[in-house]
């Protein structure tokens, strides 16, 4: 058995890991890196990456069979489901060098290809090898969620880890779960020529404003995916190509393939935690502000942290606990200004408190403010202009920020980026915007809070009238 000591050791080479171990190796810590499985991790292999670059395929068909409102002649839009993942093996491909153990070497660390298990307090094995370190990292991620629903043992069906390996094209794509995986691959694939249902247990895109998830949840069926909720599975039967799923209320819907799309669960299963004194809990493993364990060698961060599981997350934690763990500054983890998006079309984004949380939180002391794309003239010309932006504002302050429609995800960043700085709404306003653009949608909206300030008022009017009257 061989033996290294090192400073940090950081398991897992996912989003967070990845960050940290470039983060501490290029600042003076020696570093050990583990992964059993592919560098880069879900998001770059199974998640994210595939994920958006399969949506593409789908655009590209849909924007072919809509163009004639374009003054172009709408075509078939047929979609070879082969070459279309060929397409997302090369992004993939494209990306993945920047993930690499070759790269992550030529930082100075040392990288192991095998699972990690504690075996003390400060110790991993890992492999043939026992890595005894001042802190460790965990990053394991997530793997998806699969429900013992009776019969499932015995059909065949797709996760987000095996979608991407499919070589021909469902007829009949039935998805359990509404979430955004599940609404996302439902979409790209009603727009690959598959038929699509999605079976959700409760209401799909459960955890935005319903509101704007109607907004999704109408383009969706409009297109024509079958959207089936308060449907929880109770029994799934059949082989494959021929798949039935009943609900417990008695409906039953048949389809050739089955993804399953009902979450995800923390990778702890193989790390041994109890060794090191590290308690897990329902949804990953305890830490405290700072993202220390139980261990207080030990931090946890990213989906493993049992929070937010978004990649984004998993870098930003990543910044939290190198602070901490590099230059013994105190650093704590927040979530009121993360954001998050559903790359569905229209996109639906979010950051800080919906209206419902922050009505819940502050009362009759918040504002709405909203803003409808089809007053953007930008929006107009692209036809684009299904959607709307709602600000929620506390004594001049967003305190959250609900966006459905075209670039959804990139009109997030702007109130991201308030909200982490505590910006007001004037500091908004002041914003100049070139024209046109969509993310003007982003100063109109903080117009439309000052609108009723400046032109409803009698104190404004009286004082505009004095100035015209007695000033020169």
């Amino acid at each position: 058995m061989k033996r290294i000591k090192t400073d940090v050791l950081v398991i897992g080479a996912g989003s967070g890991g990845l960050s940290v171990a470039a983060g501490a190796s290029q600042m003076g810590a020696d570093v050990v890196l583990l992964e059993g499985h592919e560098m880069g991790g879900d998001c770059l292999n199974f998640g994210c990456v595939p994920s958006k670059a399969l949506i593409a395929t789908g655009k590209a068909a849909y924007g072919q069979k809509n163009s004639e409102q374009f003054g172009v002649s709408n075509a078939a839009g047929v979609t070879d489901y082969a070459a279309a993942k060929d397409h997302v093996a090369d992004v993939v491909a494209t990306i993945a060098p920047m993930d690499s153990q070759e790269r992550f070497e030529g930082f100075g660390i040392t990288v192991i290809r095998e699972y990690g298990s504690f075996i003390s307090a400060t110790e991993v094995q890992a492999g043939d090898t026992i890595i005894q370190a001042r802190r460790i990292v965990i990053s394991t991620g997530s793997s998806p969620l699969v429900p013992p629903i009776p019969g499932l043992e015995n059909v065949p069906y797709e996760t987000n880890e095996t979608l991407f390996e499919l070589r021909e094209a469902p007829e009949h794509l039935l998805v359990i779960g509404g979430g955004p995986i599940g609404m996302e691959m439902a979409q790209a694939h009603i727009r690959m020529g598959c038929k699509v249902t999605v079976i959700e247990g409760a209401k799909a895109l459960g955890k935005d404003d319903p509101e704007l998830a109607e907004v999704v949840l109408t383009s969706l069926k409009d297109e024509g995916v079958e959207i089936a909720e308060d449907a929880l599975a109770a029994e799934i039967r059949g082989q494959a190509g021929a798949i039935e799923v009943e609900t417990k209320d008695g409906r039953i819907f048949k389809g050739s393939h089955l993804l399953m799309a009902v979450g995800r669960r923390a990778n702890v299963d193989k790390l041994n935690l109890e060794a090191a004194g590290i308690e897990p809990t329902r949804t990953g493993i305890k830490v405290d502000d700072g993202l220390r364990t139980t261990n207080k060698r030990v931090y946890a961060i990213g989906d493993v942290a049992g929070g937010l599981q978004f990649t984004h997350v998993a870098g930003y934690h990543a910044g939290v606990i190198i602070r901490s763990m590099l230059f013994g500054l105190p650093s704590k983890a927040k979530t009121a200004h993360i954001p998050w998006a559903t790359y569905t079309d229209p996109e639906l984004s979010q950051v800080g408190l919906t209206e419902a949380q922050a009505k819940e939180e502050h009362g009759d002391a918040v504002e709405v403010v909203r803003f409808h794309f089809n007053h953007n003239d930008r929006a107009i010309a692209e036809r684009k202009t299904k959607g709307f932006i709602k600000v929620m504002v506390v004594k001049g302050r967003p305190v959250g920020v609900s966006i459905v429609g075209y670039q959804a995800g990139e009109l997030i960043n702007l109130w991201a980026l308030a909200l982490a700085n505590k910006m007001k709404m004037s500091q908004i306003a002041a914003m100049v915007a070139p024209y046109p653009t969509i993310g003007e949608i982003n100063k109109r909206a903080a117009g439309a809070y000052f609108s009723p300030r400046l032109f409803e008022s009698d104190m404004v009017k009286r004082v505009v009238g004095f100035v015209q009257r007695f000033i020169p």
